[in-house]
């Protein structure tokens, strides 16, 4: 197994678990405890785990929400996969509206250059990143700009949402279960989130596997808002069953 691999699997146990420690993922994994604590350390840089004493907690579970850019950093390839897959998604013509978040700003780094779209973002990053395009007529909505994660959020946001309708929304999530639904940290992007899937006809989850079955503060949809979920090859496929089972289109990428 790579260290990447062996990272994301302890990942995956300490948000399943609440906690990991260095003995039983060191014994699991058949490595010295030293390498353990190296991935440990990793996975803190990286701003998803918590080190404590003799091992670490997930950062949901202390009430800390990774930065975009620790974000970024994470399943860089599996993110890559997810939009190119997501891009059958789109629409011939028409608008769309981009969530911000780390995989659907692969997206829109990947959207074609020969399609004519109305785009509705709410990121100044991916704002600039496509308001250059001749092929696009991007929309931003204003409101207050989280540092976290660069999401312009409130009332200045909301509003334009009440009065659009698009196509489809690509949208983000940092949790996504069958029994709580889709979930994300801060209410105040769940709020957008919200207004965006009532603002579309149709909802595409853009998500790797480790949101699957992970749960955070604040509620903003059921899997049954939205149509198809776009995740990588290594979502479980009880979890995908599952989620199927709830009446969401699984795309594996």
């Amino acid at each position: 197994m790579y260290a990447e691999e062996r990272q994301q699997e302890i990942l995956r146990l300490a948000r399943a678990n609440g906690r990991v420690d260095v003995t039983t993922l060191a014994e699991a994994f058949n490595v010295t405890a030293e390498t353990v604590r190296r991935d440990l350390t990793t996975l803190e840089r990286a701003a998803v785990l918590r080190r404590v004493h003799g091992g670490a907690i997930p950062v949901e579970r202390i009430g800390f929400e990774p930065a975009l850019a620790a974000r970024d950093a994470l399943l860089i390839a599996e993110k890559e996969r997810i939009a190119k897959a997501a891009l059958a998604e789109l629409p011939d013509e028409g608008s769309i509206i981009l969530d911000a978040g780390t995989t659907t700003a692969r997206l829109a780094h990947a959207l074609p250059p020969d399609r004519e779209l109305t785009v509705i973002v709410n990121s100044p990053v991916l704002a600039t990143m496509l308001g250059s395009r001749a092929n696009l007529n991007v929309l931003i909505l204003g409101g207050r700009i989280r540092g976290k994660t660069m999401a312009t959020v409130d009332d200045w946001a909301l509003r334009p949402l009440a009065d659009v309708y698009v196509d489809v929304v690509f949208l983000g999530t940092n949790g996504a279960s069958v029994e709580r639904g889709l979930t994300t940290p801060d209410p105040a992007e769940a709020a957008v989130k919200r207004a965006m899937i009532a603002s579309s006809r149709r909802a595409v989850l853009l998500a790797d596997h480790t949101k699957i079955g992970n749960d955070y503060l604040a509620r903003f949809g059921d899997l049954a808002d939205v149509d198809t979920l776009v995740t990588d090859a290594g979502l479980d496929d009880g979890l995908a069953d599952e989620v199927e089972a709830a009446g969401v289109r699984v795309v594996r990428a």
